[in-house]
């Protein structure tokens, strides 16, 4: 390869002007720094990384491609192409080393540049470059330069540096990529401000506290919104219905499918108060509202003040236990699957259950039994049953609190893995 054919870094220069290009480096990278430290937008960031590689270093020739969600040409200058609309070839993405495209079918490596194991049909359409510098962060390419305009020719500014272009363009989108981060976090930060907004109005306002019946529930979040909800619906002066159920997913997309369960739920028992009905189309609502990518656990229940009778369906959801006041325990399994997994559900059975004054249904979501502790065990369906047998029941809002500061205990250093919402419901209580 003749002298005139080698990158401008090549060639030897006196000491002085080494001097003044280091200088003009040094400044560019100040000058970007205090950019990125302004806070100047995207668009500002990337005219300033053009007219210093344009104007300050004298390249000729740039395309910067940057990974979005797909690769876009960012900064395009100096060439007879306009590489908006080009995509990088698989070759071109395998590429993760300073490479010259220049007599590529021979393999002539340049100092500090690879041979590259391309051919001319692979990087056709970048036949006008000479050279990519890909930008890494750790192992994944970020970004892609390509230069061209080096050969035959000497640049205004002597000795310019591949590295430092490497450099600077990784300065640039390392800031850029840090943007992109932090609107992704404020969009999710919007995201679960929303769903959580969502979720709390699906929340009954007011919950029965007297002498024949006590209805009580806790709520403890988790940083991201997931599918809880609990409800309780009067049909009639002897009968209420009670519900608790968890939406598969988090965020928005869960929150908003629950809002319409709750909305279809109370729509439907304004017309019917037959659970298998109720069940049944709830599973028809849900599975062709989220086409069977999301499911719903719920248990529903039915209880009349006069005759103390408790019908119930649990449709997938964790157990709720019903104790009596000597300890004994019943769980409440029977029902059907997960609403909303398949078009027309397999089988449905309904429970009907005789109630002693004084019994006390306890009701959860599966963020509690999942909760771990620092030794990495669950709570499970025995700590629930461990506490709830030893614990004073006569007051639900202090077994709340009990129970909760229990948790905190139990868990340690761990956080909540998920949402969990309690409800629980003393019948004919004293």
């Amino acid at each position: 390869m003749s002298d005139n054919q080698h990158p401008p870094s090549k060639i030897q220069y006196p000491i002085k002007d080494q001097l003044a290009l280091k200088q003009l480096e040094l400044n560019s990278i100040l000058e970007i720094t205090q950019a990125i430290n302004s806070n100047l937008p995207e668009p500002s960031l990337y005219k300033i990384y053009q007219f210093t590689l344009m104007a300050n270093l004298n390249i000729e020739k740039l395309a910067l491609f940057v990974l979005d969600d797909k690769w876009i040409c960012k900064v395009n200058f100096g060439t007879k192409r306009d590489y908006s609309n080009v995509q990088l070839n698989d070759h071109i993405l395998g590429i993760n080393e300073i490479t010259s495209l220049k007599h590529v079918e021979e393999g002539v490596g340049e100092s500090g540049i690879t041979r590259p194991s391309l051919h001319r049909h692979h990087y056709q359409e970048f036949e006008e470059f000479e050279i990519i510098i890909p930008v890494l962060h750790k192992t994944n390419v970020l970004a892609y330069t390509f230069l061209g305009g080096f050969s035959g020719k000497q640049p205004r500014v002597p000795g310019v540096n591949l590295s430092f272009i490497e450099t600077f363009t990784n300065i640039i989108i390392q800031a850029i990529e840090n943007k992109k981060f932090a609107r992704k976090q404020r969009r999710q930060e919007a995201e679960i401000q929303v769903a959580r907004e969502v979720q709390e109005m699906l929340f009954p306002e007011k919950l029965p506290y007297n002498k024949k019946l006590k209805v009580f529930a806790s709520y403890i979040p988790h940083q991201e919104v997931g599918g809880d909800y609990y409800d309780f619906i009067p049909i009639n002066s002897d009968q209420f219905l009670l519900c608790i159920a968890d939406v598969s997913g988090k965020g928005i997309p869960a929150a908003l499918l629950m809002s319409n369960f709750q909305a279809s739920l109370r729509t439907l028992i304004r017309l019917k108060n037959d659970l298998k009905e109720i069940i049944t189309e709830l599973n028809y609502i849900t599975f062709h509202n989220s086409k069977g990518e999301r499911f719903i656990t719920c248990f529903m229940a039915i209880f009349d003040k006069k005759t103390l009778r408790l019908t119930y369906i649990n449709a997938g959801h964790p157990h709720p236990l019903l104790l009596s006041e000597n300890n004994s325990i019943i769980y409440l399994k029977q029902g059907t699957t997960v609403l909303g997994a398949f078009d027309k559900l397999p089988f449905i059975n309904k429970k009907n259950l005789i109630l002693d004054s004084g019994m006390l249904l306890f009701t959860y979501t599966d963020g509690l039994t999942e909760l771990n502790d620092d030794q990495d065990q669950e709570f499970g369906i025995a700590g629930i049953e461990s506490f709830i047998k030893k614990a004073d029941r006569s007051d639900l809002r202090v077994l709340h609190r009990k129970l909760i500061k229990h948790l905190d205990t139990f868990r340690g250093d761990r956080d909540y893995k998920d949402d969990v919402t309690i409800l629980t419901c003393k019948f004919g209580s004293e």
